[in-house]
């Protein structure tokens, strides 16, 4: 039994759209691991089903390799769900001006509790672009001082 170039490509297009119905982030890739294998199929020509379903084991296998060891390595961590205490220290850049019973905004370069800018408070009048150092996290806002 010999599986054409097309059976392969109609078979990693299932696997794919399996994955919206499995959300578990994994059969993607051997469906696109079913595709690789029908391009390699229509440009080597005709292959053994045993060399056939190698090259589907192998580029499955090595397409999860790379999303685990290239492509999440590289993703940015966010303190989502982290204690507020370990929020305290963090820097950030003064978006708006902040004063004394006043807030401001301040953004942060990654996300500090599932949020990139968050209102803030702080003793100081502290200008815009000023760089600052979370002190606490008081409710819906984060308290500053100067860097």
């Amino acid at each position: 039994m010999i599986i054409e170039w097309w059976q392969w490509e109609i078979a990693g297009l299932v696997l794919v759209l399996l994955e919206l119905a499995i959300p578990a982030f994994f059969v993607i890739w051997f469906g696109f691991g079913a595709m690789l294998t029908g391009l390699v199929l229509l440009a080597a020509g005709e292959l053994s089903l045993t060399a056939q379903v190698a090259v589907w084991i192998l580029a499955s296998l090595a397409m999860v390799v790379l999303w685990f060891r290239v492509f999440r390595r590289s993703r940015h961590k966010t303190l989502i769900g982290t204690a507020a205490g370990e929020v305290i220290g963090e820097v950030g850049l003064l978006v708006s001006a902040v004063a004394p019973f006043q807030r401001g905004r301040v953004r942060f370069q990654r996300p500090v509790l599932g949020a990139e800018e968050w209102a803030c408070m702080a003793e100081t009048a502290i200008a815009a672009g000023e760089r600052v150092r979370v002190v606490s996290v008081e409710g819906s806002f984060v308290k500053v001082a100067k860097a």
